[in-house]
């Protein structure tokens, strides 16, 4: 999958599919804008639609190029026991920004979180949010990768559904350049401290990377200790799985580690310059880690995308 079930043993991080992050994306939107969507909870339905009321949903910018946050916005939502869920959004910068907290300025609270067709987007000054049960974009033979690629034709992700938490802002509000670094973060409340359950940029990696006794550090860790903590195992893992020398794994791994979206805005987005919501980052996957060997999965983008905000397809 993407970074769908990231915890351990492809479950999702604390067995709880609330805190389990599934994909990023960042791409442009027409008249000067950026698009960022972080979207959780795989195979969510309308009846367990949620977002963990003790989390901090988070997606972080970089505009320096150090891997460390420098502008984040933080989603944090009310407890669904209560009534019907809302959400609230911050954004944090400079050293605030670094912090796994919900701070810094709040842009919007009392969101709704939709469960239906309807789509209820809330304008916040210069800034467009959405939250609610989306379809899931990702498209995947999942079963033919599992089955050491015999394909079966099918879309794992074509009747899925996510919640989605989409964000639309000018570029202005986001960095003067045009090149930005982005990455996801989830995080819970245990025993009165925030622990980064799963965080994450690029698809696909810590299913095929990381040995399942690692994964909850991974999560828990930094994109700026990335390199120096990965390069090795991973360069081991591209090593075996597709036969790579040692320079050729680690020119592949300086696309990917740190787990750091790179976006450069003056450039068309399109993986791994962002990524929008038609990229085959399966396949662009697959081809990575078979060293060219298997250079797809033969399935094509959803068709139910929606051409305007908030991009992500109607629920299922």
């Amino acid at each position: 999958m993407s970074h769908h079930l990231s915890g351990p043993n492809l479950r999702s991080p604390r067995e709880d599919a609330r805190l389990d992050m599934t994909d990023l994306y960042a791409f442009s939107a027409p008249v000067g804008r950026t698009v960022l969507i972080l979207d959780v909870h795989p195979l969510a339905t309308a009846d367990s639609a949620a977002f963990h009321p003790d989390a901090v949903y988070r997606i972080n910018v970089d505009t320096d190029g150090d891997h460390r946050a420098d502008v984040a916005f933080s989603f944090t939502f009310t407890d669904p026991a209560a009534g019907p869920q809302t959400m609230t959004v911050h954004r944090a910068d400079g050293a605030a920004a670094q912090d796994h907290e919900a701070g810094g300025t709040v842009l919007a609270t009392g969101v709704p979180v939709t469960l239906g067709a309807e789509d209820q987007p809330v304008e916040a000054g210069p800034y467009r949010v959405a939250v609610g049960l989306r379809s899931d974009p990702f498209f995947a033979d999942l079963d033919g990768i599992v089955n050491g690629f015999t394909w079966t034709g099918v879309d794992w992700g074509a009747d899925k559904n996510v919640l989605g938490i989409v964000l639309e802002l000018p570029d202005a509000e986001l960095a003067p350049g045009t090149e930005l670094g982005l990455w996801g973060r989830v995080s819970l409340r245990e025993g009165g401290r925030l622990v980064s359950v799963d965080r994450g940029a690029h698809p696909s990696l810590t299913a095929y990377f990381n040995a399942e006794e690692v994964k909850d550090a991974y999560n828990a860790g930094e994109p700026a200790d990335d390199w120096a903590t990965y390069r090795e195992p991973w360069i081991a893992a591209l090593e075996h799985l597709g036969g790579y020398t040692g320079d050729a794994a680690e020119a592949q791994l300086r696309i990917v580690l740190p787990d750091v979206l790179h976006y450069d805005r003056s450039r068309p987005a399109g993986y791994p310059n962002g990524r929008t919501l038609t990229d085959d980052v399966t396949s662009t996957r697959l081809s990575m880690i078979t060293n060219g060997a298997v250079p797809t999965d033969h399935i094509g983008p959803h068709t139910d995308l929606l051409p305007h905000f908030p991009y992500l397809g109607r629920p299922h």
